[in-house]
């Protein structure tokens, strides 16, 4: 028991959504295997399917273990709300339980830290209770984390909505960004969401370090302005990314598309997927496989029934029970079925992406697939969809230049043309082949900043020094 109380141990608190659980399980999985500490996630619960979460947490070394808190009523959101006003919502109705589970913690264990994500800087105030630093795993873009420090500022001095900005918005080693491309809470400011982003930026500046899921060859420019002090009211930062899943060999092929690889040309496949959390139109699901065929490349096509609402709509929802097959164009799957293969729901991206078959992924730009992305060398087709992601694709394509991004007509439909023009350009034109040597570059560095002498893994000791030795606010 004693030898117990001296293990350094910290508590990670993630907001809902799985997007938003499986990087700090990552995370925590690294710490782990580089020091000496013990881990609780206490688990904020929205009522969503347990199933998932268990299946992640499961997964972890014993030394770290977890919590579910109580569930929170929400029967009192309206059917329209946004996900971020659902997410914040959940996190503030869980303060008073995540009080209790960290009371608990520190009578039975020698707590030094308590790690949130972006939606949970709500319990800072509780951490402050039991003297215990607060840091914030940040698990998207630096430009985000610093466009966040600078909302406040640009909330007293602009009245207007962002999307009417007449310049776009300039941050300290940053890609200008204009007001339509700013992350969707951002773009109405009577909307709740618009609130609670608002007042989490301003506690951001209250956190005693953030980890940074990101590296110097990815995001130099804005890092390198955030330890230099050139963004005011900037907590320390630690870049100790990129921080992604590792794909296990023994993984079982259920959808078959892993052998289906195996009997195509090497780099020859464009890979697509929308993540856990995004969906298509109606019209763009077709529009997109008509593109596809047009194109004339194979392709591996993790579809989804489509939405009838927002792009973000099965974030918290399970898989609709209809045949995303069904909402196909009549006649498509036996026309390609020499170039292509679809699959419902889910395909193993880790897998996929390693595969020497792999030569280009059409991603809705969340953070967690740019990294891996990057990590295994596919160039990319930016088609963001919700969240921050507007702001990511302007970033890759604009600033680090490794995607290519498809144009939408007035009424915000990609017709089929453009996305076969675009496909060609990324799988055999000249376009496609500097973004391959950049991402290969990119691949190289990400291998350099993770090796056990690397910059990200000397942040992540540094982090460690600190909470061992016992720094308090």
């Amino acid at each position: 028991m004693e030898e117990t109380q001296l293990t350094p141990h910290i508590a990670i608190l993630p907001s809902p959504g799985m997007g938003h659980l499986i990087p700090l399980a990552i995370f925590a999985k690294r710490f782990i295997a580089y020091h000496n500490f013990t881990i609780t996630f206490i688990i904020p619960n929205d009522g969503s399917p347990p199933k998932p979460q268990n299946s992640v947490l499961d997964a972890l070394p014993k030394t770290i273990t977890s919590i579910f808190l109580p569930p929170v009523n929400l029967d009192d959101l309206p059917g329209d709300v946004k996900i971020e006003t659902r997410i914040c919502l959940t996190v503030s109705r869980s303060i008073s339980s995540f009080r209790e589970a960290l009371s608990i913690l520190t009578s039975t264990t020698h707590l030094v830290a308590l790690v949130v994500d972006l939606f949970g800087v709500e319990a800072f105030d509780v951490a402050k209770e039991f003297k215990i630093p607060s840091y914030i795993f940040f698990p998207s873009t630096t430009t985000l984390f610093s466009f966040c420090l600078h909302l406040p500022t640009l909330d007293e001095t602009y009245s207007g909505e962002y999307r009417d900005l007449p310049e776009p918005v300039r941050l300290p080693g940053c890609v200008p960004l204009h007001g339509r491309d700013l992350l969707d809470p951002v773009q109405d400011r009577n909307n709740d969401a618009y609130k609670w982003l608002l007042h989490y930026s301003k506690r951001y500046r209250l956190a005693d370090g953030v980890l940074l899921n990101s590296f110097m060859g990815l995001e130099g420019g804005a890092i390198k302005a955030l330890k230099e002090g050139r963004v005011p009211t900037a907590p320390p930062v630690y870049p100790i990314g990129p921080i992604i899943q590792t794909g296990s060999l023994d993984v079982i092929d259920s959808t078959g598309c892993l052998s289906w690889l195996d009997n195509q040309p090497r780099r020859s496949v464009l890979f697509v997927s929308f993540g856990s959390g995004g969906a298509l139109s109606l019209e763009q699901v077709k529009e997109l496989a008509l593109g596809l065929e047009q194109s004339g490349h194979r392709f591996l096509w993790v579809i989804r029934s489509p939405t009838r609402g927002a792009a973000d709509a099965s974030f918290f929802t399970v898989q609709s029970m209809e045949d995303p097959l069904t909402f196909l164009p009549e006649g498509f799957l036996e026309r390609t079925k020499e170039m292509g293969l679809v699959v419902p729901s889910w395909a193993p991206q880790i897998q996929v992406l390693s595969h020497g078959s792999t030569g280009g992924f059409l991603t809705h730009c969340g953070w967690n697939s740019i990294l891996e992305s990057v990590v295994h060398g596919v160039p990319l087709i930016a088609w963001p969809l919700y969240a921050e992601q507007k702001m990511n694709a302007v970033m890759l394509v604009e600033d680090i230049k490794v995607a290519l991004r498809p144009k939408a007509d007035e009424k915000g439909l990609i017709k089929r043309q453009e996305i076969a023009k675009v496909v060609k350009s990324l799988m055999e034109g000249e376009d496609g082949k500097r973004i391959q040597s950049k991402k290969s570059e990119l691949k190289d560095e990400a291998t350099k900043v993770l090796s056990d002498d690397g910059s990200s893994t000397k942040a992540l000791s540094e982090v460690a020094h600190i909470w061992k030795s016992g720094k308090t606010i």
